[in-house]
């Protein structure tokens, strides 16, 4: 299994969060999308990540794709570790929870921090690199403010943000928060709750590549690997 990657890509890390819970380990290619690598495209004409190629020649695209894949394929093996459970209620909101997290929460805060503070960085002028935009950053940091206290709200009346358990939907949210806090822009002061969630996720083995991760002249926060932060 090779999966194709950014480390900055939250959809990216979402599924290497998952196929850690999963006990896979894939071997991992990474993708500098902007480039346009024609043996990429040939995987997926999309041209984005990640892209999940199995041993037999199947190729799944796109992290919502492959997450479900995931769960069809592998899903029923995990018994109670399922992260798509079986319930039709259960199943309905953690993917509610997942399209949250993968669009809302990425359009208003993770799309335009990780653009604007890693990817303009090593794009070429050409392809849209260059200075940050700084009013989409202030926007950006502002807005995940809600979301804090909105994963803090759901947490008073659940062990985990989809229930009882974890699922892809706590998976989809500390992916891009993950990002985000990498790049010291989450005010963890803000709601308590969701710090404490946030921390329990992060202390998980499936985390710990992730949290090793460093880019190239941009070192991590300094609490981004700390589990005590």
């Amino acid at each position: 299994m090779q999966l194709y990657h950014h480390p900055f890509c939250q959809f990216s890390r979402m599924i290497r969060l998952a196929l850690g819970e999963m006990g896979m380990d894939p071997e991992l290619i990474e993708e500098r999308v902007w480039e346009r690598r024609p043996g990429f495209l040939m995987l997926d004409p999309a041209g984005q990540t990640p892209v999940l190629a199995e041993a037999d020649g199947l190729v799944v695209p796109g992290g919502t794709v492959i997450a479900e894949y995931l769960d069809e394929t592998y899903g029923h093996a995990m018994g109670d570790r399922r992260l798509l459970p079986a319930g039709r209620e259960d199943r309905v909101e953690v993917r509610r929870l997942m399209a949250w997290f993968n669009e809302k929460f990425y359009f208003e805060v993770s799309e335009p921090l990780v653009r604007e503070k890693v990817y303009k960085r090593y794009m070429p002028r050409e392809a849209g690199g260059g200075p940050p935009d700084m009013p989409a950053i202030r926007a950006a940091r502002a807005n995940i403010r809600y979301h804090l206290h909105y994963i803090g709200w759901l947490l008073k009346t659940r062990n985990w943000l989809g229930g009882d358990r974890l699922t892809f939907a706590d998976l989809a949210a500390a992916a891009h928060i993950s990002c985000v806090d990498y790049l010291g822009d989450v005010p963890w002061g803000e709601d308590e709750t969701a710090k404490i969630w946030y921390a329990r996720i992060k202390s998980r083995p499936a985390f710990r590549p992730l949290l090793a991760l460093s880019m190239a002249g941009m070192p991590p926060a300094a609490c981004y690997a700390d589990l005590d932060f």
